[in-house]
């Protein structure tokens, strides 16, 4: 999941880090570096808080544009933090799926231009994208 982020500095040196679309997840850094580094630790920490609850669902990251409007973000360095999610959402289990040859096909093209990216992850995500689309 890709977390946006806004960095502010009085200084140009130290940076505090707020996550828009997790109320109340700070952090800072003695560099712009290091202060994206320290809100991953904040994230981790904040995303299992929430999960702690066993009803809870993982916040859907907002594009950055919804943030940038708010004044407290305002002359803010935007960034985004890729976190993974999946040590949140429970232990993984092997299933066995049939998909359509040509689907398959465009998955792994997807996937296979995506660093990182996996077969599994993205069925999940697409998965949940349609599960929160329809709660919404």
């Amino acid at each position: 999941m890709r977390f946006p982020v806004v960095l502010h500095t009085d200084d140009g040196q130290h940076y505090g880090v707020t996550v828009p679309d997790l109320p109340g997840c700070f952090s800072a850094g003695d560099s712009i570096d290091d202060a994206l580094v320290q809100v991953l630790e904040a994230i981790d920490l904040h995303l299992e808080g929430i999960m702690d609850d066993d009803s809870a669902e993982l916040p859907e990251p907002q594009p950055i544009r919804v943030h940038q409007q708010h004044i407290d973000y305002a002359n803010g360095i935007w960034a985004v933090v890729d976190v993974d999610t999946a040590k949140y959402e429970g232990k993984a289990e092997k299933i066995n799926i049939t998909v359509p040859r040509k689907l398959l096909s465009k998955i792994d093209s997807y996937v296979s231009t995506h660093p990182g990216e996996t077969r599994s992850g993205f069925m999940t995500r697409a998965a949940l994208q349609a599960i929160r689309s329809q709660a919404a």
